[in-house]
């Protein structure tokens, strides 16, 4: 059965993108048929994979309108994961969905067509809380939180948080909150391991392993149009690594491994 999951946080700036973008091509490394979905206006998951916004003639945009069927819109990109691209024009489609019924289901029902073509749907969404987000909650079976290790970082935790609830609630009682991924992470100071204890303790929320250390060539990787699994190794690249094999093996139905806050790995 194809896996969906979507990785959110409302707060930009946390390695949202980066992870979509890395756990995928990790994924596809392992073997898997992945897809993954850009719900973010700006469309930097679909530059950092090597495609121009602005030069897309079909994407997610069409496929929630229903103008267009989500196959049809579908790219490829040299990590071997399918892309279903946002443009600039992604931002209309909120206030478009707001005056229809069913609005959340928009992008579940535009999937289910997908599903048998795809191990793995991993959905990028939008870093904000809108209708958008809803879709891609409830087009999930499971929601994985990026969260960067410092103390302003985690001030909407909370409010997220109870964003899921509320799907949990009403449009998708099955989502899974599988827990918060450290990202930009820094093993030498006490402060990173502060905020995620102080995460783990406040929202009695799972810390994934292994942490995303802070490095440059994440920002490398998105400049060249390809993730940071396509250049020569590194710990980054090593990280995103360890944690597909983590979720794959917790998919498969192993224990999910987590990571223990007050360490100093």
């Amino acid at each position: 059965m194809t896996t969906v999951l979507a990785v959110a946080n409302q707060k930009g700036g946390v390695a949202k993108t980066t992870t979509v973008a890395s756990l995928g091509a990790a994924l596809v490394a392992l073997g898997q048929r992945v897809l993954v979905v850009d719900l973010d206006p700006q469309g930097c998951l679909t530059f950092s994979l090597g495609h121009n916004p602005d030069r897309l003639d079909a994407s997610v945009h069409e496929v929630l309108t229903g103008d267009l069927v989500a196959q049809d819109a579908v790219i490829d990109t040299a990590d071997g994961v399918a892309l279903l691209p946002a443009t600039i024009d992604l931002a209309g489609a909120e206030a478009l969905l707001l005056m229809r019924p069913g609005r959340e289901f928009a992008l579940k029902r535009a999937l289910a067509p997908l599903l048998d073509d795809y191990d793995t749907v991993i959905i990028d969404c939008p870093p904000s809380l809108g209708v958008l987000t809803l879709n891609g909650l409830t087009a999930a079976q499971s929601v994985l939180v990026p969260l960067q290790c410092e103390t302003l970082a985690h001030r909407g935790v909370g409010q997220l948080l109870r964003t899921v609830t509320e799907v949990q609630q009403i449009t998708n009682p099955d989502l899974v909150l599988l827990g918060a991924l450290p990202t930009l992470y820094d093993a030498r100071t006490t402060h990173s391991r502060d905020v995620l204890s102080d995460v783990s303790d406040r929202y009695n929320l799972p810390v994934l392993a292994p942490p995303i250390p802070r490095t440059v060539r994440f920002a490398e990787a998105t400049a060249s149009g390809a993730t940071v699994l396509a250049g020569r190794k590194n710990k980054g690249a090593q990280a995103y690594r360890d944690l597909a094999e983590n979720l794959a093996k917790h998919w498969a139905g192993s224990e999910l491994a987590t990571f223990s806050p007050g360490s100093a790995e």
